[in-house]
């Protein structure tokens, strides 16, 4: 597919070299199918080591979104799973957090999750922020060039998870690479290292249950404060976490929680740099535009670029009948740029105001719930890095991953004047 063979009938979602084509192709590609009346279907690939299972309709368009979500009744996200294919059995033991449940479980997960996170873990979490940003910064600030991606965006919200559920500095290494490769399966780099994508799956996700199983039977004996400690003895009306529970949240908070505000991150240096008018905006009045600075970063970004849900019962959307067991894959990385939502959307405006976006997924029970947590990091640390390194800017197109579930950033060259410790 080029620039001049974007059509409607050419574009398919579930080609893989689709998601390693030029950026403006993409959007224009979404484009193409917001002007496409009624909704497209998108024959699935196939990933080995994986069964095969049926393609999907897309919804490209703000208020399509809008109405899946606000509908779970209608729209499954606990049959069939949240990515394009169809989660074998094996994977429901690992992967099945409150993001793929329906009520009544979900609302009862997220209750006892929400109140796991108590006033004391929140006021840590607040000042591990600001105290791990300032870490990075002394970490690099000498050196005048660094990876973005791995030295600054990666380091913050991973450090921070780490620290709020108690895993050591010396585990950060294994649980970034275990992350990642979660997320990253469907690239070369990552899939090379496992016979097929399925093991690439399960290997990385029970290792990381592994080492929160280890923590939880630790913290069961002897408790401390951090969040472990609390979802393992946490009650709500007689009710305790599992320990398959927890080893799943764990999951999700490494991915909704780690990988989504890194991307954000990396993402929003390279609108900076390439945008230096807005860059100076935002500088002359940090704390002023920084909520809407942060929503227009996740906007033009999204990070989560889909989610799927599965058709419950019969119903139609736009114009298109859809069967009980239809999936339909919300793009609100099409959706974040609809032009009957959003003025100029291929513009990056730091004073965007209002910007109604889905980068944390759509209206109703399945909004993230660490949405405030993830315009908290980003804010800080952009606030550090203009504070400490004001000329810091990337220096080379990213290396983007490749694959259809998350806009990831593997590396990204970024180069500023060099400080020593004692000028800071």
């Amino acid at each position: 597919m080029s620039m001049t063979e974007v059509r409607a009938d050419v574009i398919n979602l579930g080609e893989p070299s689709f998601w390693g084509r030029p950026l403006p192709e993409r959007y224009e590609a979404f484009a193409e199918l917001r002007r496409t009346p009624g909704l497209t279907f998108h024959e699935a690939p196939v990933f080995s080591g994986m069964p095969e299972s049926p393609g999907w309709y897309a919804a490209v368009r703000m208020d399509d979104i809008h109405e899946i979500s606000r509908h779970p009744e209608i729209y499954s996200n606990g049959v069939g799973a949240i990515r394009t294919f169809d989660w074998p059995e094996p994977f429901w033991d690992v992967f099945e957090s409150i993001i793929a449940m329906d009520d009544p479980r979900h609302a009862r997960l997220r209750r006892l999750v929400s109140r796991s996170f108590t006033p004391g873990i929140l006021r840590r979490v607040e000042e591990s922020i600001q105290r791990i940003a300032a870490e990075i910064v002394d970490s690099v600030q000498a050196r005048g060039e660094c990876d973005f991606v791995h030295d600054i965006a990666a380091a913050l919200p991973l450090k921070v998870i780490c620290d709020m559920v108690g895993i050591a500095d010396d585990e950060y290494e294994f649980v970034f690479e275990k992350s990642s490769m979660i997320l990253g399966a469907e690239d070369p780099e990552y899939a090379a290292q496992f016979p097929d994508f399925f093991t690439a799956l399960m290997s990385s996700a029970h290792d990381l249950i592994g080492l929160i199983e280890r923590h939880c039977d630790e913290r069961e004996k002897n408790p401390t404060e951090d969040l472990t400690s609390v979802l393992v003895h946490a009650e709500v009306d007689g009710e305790k976490l599992t320990r398959a529970e927890i080893g799943r949240f764990f999951i999700l908070l490494l991915v909704a929680g780690n990988e989504t505000t890194r991307n954000a991150i990396a993402h929003g240096m390279r609108y900076l740099t390439e945008n230096p008018d807005q860059r100076a905006i935002w500088a002359a009045d940090f704390d002023g535009v920084a909520p809407t600075a942060v929503d227009e970063i996740v906007r033009y970004a999204s990070p989560v670029i889909y989610m799927r849900r599965t058709v419950a019962e019969a119903t139609t959307l736009s114009g298109q009948p859809l069967a009980v067991g239809d999936k339909i894959v919300m793009y609100y990385q099409a959706a974040d740029r609809d032009e009957a939502h959003f003025e100029d959307p291929e513009r990056f405006d730091v004073l965007r105001s209002p910007n109604l976006h889905v980068g944390f997924g759509g209206p109703g029970p399945h909004f993230c719930l660490g949405a405030h947590l993830a315009r908290r990091e980003i804010t800080v640390m952009f606030r550090e890095l203009f504070r400490r390194l004001p000329d810091i800017h990337t220096t080379a197109a990213p290396d983007l991953l490749l694959g259809d579930f998350v806009f990831g950033v593997k590396r990204q060259a970024c180069a500023f004047t060099p400080v020593t410790a004692a000028k800071v």
